[in-house]
């Protein structure tokens, strides 16, 4: 979609009611409601969930942060976490270490996943997430991948000497990778303009040796017109380019 870099990001969690009890009110004092809910879990258009299994464990070391339209909205979004028993990761306040405005607060999910809201000069040309971060096992070893991925969903990739991180980034969002405990079963989509480009990113991911985790094709199950292929990360992640030819269709 236009104002966001996902076409969709998804978690897989331990407990789908548990997670859906954190993030729905929580989201709602964002002003992000719940879009719909099937039988693979809730989805809030950009965002979504599903229960893990033996084949899909749970996300882990994860951070997800949120849009939030003011400073305001940040504090009731943390306030809501914390009076609700949530974890705090740190509370509402200005990190000038990300920008002069930047104003986040920050909780933990019920699996362990750090969860932000987010404030700042160009959170107005974003839409619901504003930023994912990873941790890598080696970051030289993502940088190519991510590159070559980039190539086919229109975002930058640039990598930071001086703090060691990888930023992946476009207008509208961006996501950074870190080197620490890997970030686990973590879902990553963007959009493709046409079933092309989904059939030339599966090709050319693959063809560099990156392991395929579905050819491209029709998936029917998540709606008529759903158009995508899957490549793993070097740390196992799922990444996807999806087109989705029906008109209206997220």
């Amino acid at each position: 979609m236009a104002d966001c870099i996902f076409d969709h990001v998804t978690i897989r969690v331990a407990d789908l009611a548990a997670s859906e009890d954190f993030y729905a009110p929580l989201l709602g004092t964002l002003g992000v409601e719940l879009v719909a809910r099937s039988d693979i879990g809730p989805d809030w258009g950009v965002f979504s969930m599903a229960g893990a299994s033996s084949e899909q464990p749970v996300t882990r070391n994860a951070h997800l942060a949120f849009v939030s339209p003011s400073r305001e909205l940040v504090d009731a979004f943390w306030n809501a976490g914390v009076d609700a028993g949530y974890v705090d990761d740190g509370a509402p306040g200005l990190r000038p270490e990300y920008s002069d405005d930047y104003y986040g607060a920050f909780l933990r999910d019920p699996d362990g996943n750090s969860v932000e809201a987010v404030h700042h000069g160009t959170t107005q040309r974003r839409h619901q997430i504003d930023h994912v971060w990873m941790r890598v096992r080696d970051v030289g070893a993502s940088q190519p991948f991510y590159e070559l991925v980039g190539r086919h969903a229109g975002f930058d990739v640039r990598f930071n000497r001086s703090t060691g991180r990888l930023h992946c980034s476009a207008p509208n969002g961006g996501f950074t990778l870190v080197r620490g405990l890997p970030t686990a079963e973590l879902h990553l989509a963007f959009p493709a303009r046409d079933n092309e480009a989904v059939a030339a990113f599966h090709r050319d991911l693959t063809s560099a040796g990156y392991a395929d985790n579905g050819p491209p094709g029709e998936r029917p199950m998540y709606h008529p017109g759903y158009y995508g292929a899957y490549v793993l990360d070097p740390d196992g992640n799922n990444v996807e380019l999806v087109h989705h030819s029906d008109v209206g269709v997220q």
